[in-house]
């Protein structure tokens, strides 16, 4: 089975904002290190949480991580939340930030390109195909809010395209965002729900259960976009999550959960 498809090379941010970043990135030392508060979307968990501790050792500076829904973090940053720096499950959502005056216009970079899979915590029970979805005599399918969780948007196109979503919507139950509809799954709540392939996937195999990894036609591409919040501007620390997000070191955890 064939996982990924032809890798799309990322957005840059403008050469320009790169090279301040790196200057201010070269500049700060442990003794002027700063906290930087980061919203990150619930799919990029694991994939963040490596990064920071790795980006902390190199940099001396402090990450506080905040994981949730794209659309509820969007919510919170126009009424005032701290937050400097946001790693989203979409490009829309800082791209309309940029656009409102709520991030930095020209920080937004694209970080990642998504995979949705149809995850099973019990072997064998997704078949590779996905045929399941038509033929298991399954009570529960789980997926996130289609209104605040990029991945579940995606996973409701899904079930458009291929005919199903109106005979499966008595069986969905929904995830505030798509670590809760892990959750469901991991416990046996729901036998099967969409899910992100970095929650099932790491060093190039799977976790646990069974899967369908989702063909990339089948919803729109979940395009993952970071941007430098307004009130990041200017801040050490901030700039340089922003600059090392983009490096090597991060890019090398990015794909070791199945990003592309």
């Amino acid at each position: 089975m064939t996982l990924f498809a032809t890798p799309r090379t990322p957005s840059q941010a403008p050469p320009g904002l790169l090279a301040a970043v790196a200057l201010v990135a070269c500049l700060a030392t442990p003794a002027r290190a700063d906290e930087v508060q980061v919203a990150v979307a619930s799919n990029f968990t694991g994939a963040m949480q490596k990064i920071a501790a790795d980006f902390e050792k190199d940099s001396g500076h402090k990450v506080l991580l905040s994981f949730g829904a794209t659309g509820k973090f969007y919510a919170q940053i126009r009424n005032g939340a701290p937050f400097e720096v946001f790693v989203s499950a979409d490009d829309e959502t800082p791209a309309r930030l940029e656009k409102e005056g709520s991030a930095v216009a020209g920080s937004r970079f694209t970080y990642a390109i998504g995979r949705l899979v149809l995850w099973s915590a019990r072997p064998g029970y997704v078949d590779d195909r996905g045929e399941v979805l038509k033929h298991g005599n399954f009570a529960h399918l789980a997926l996130a809010n289609p209104r605040t969780a990029p991945y579940g948007a995606a996973a409701q196109e899904v079930l458009k395209k291929l005919g199903l979503l109106e005979a499966l919507t008595p069986r969905i139950v929904q995830g505030e965002n798509i670590a809760q509809t892990h959750q469901f799954v991991a416990s046996g709540n729901a036998e099967l729900g969409f899910v992100a392939l970095a929650q099932v996937y790491k060093d190039g195999k799977a976790t646990a259960g069974s899967a369908w990894v989702v063909p990339a036609g089948l919803h729109e591409p979940l395009r993952q976009d970071a941007v430098l919040l307004e009130k990041g501007r200017g801040k050490a620390g901030a700039l340089a999550l922003m600059n090392y997000l983009q490096g090597a070191r991060a890019r090398a955890v990015i794909k070791s959960y199945g990003y592309e």
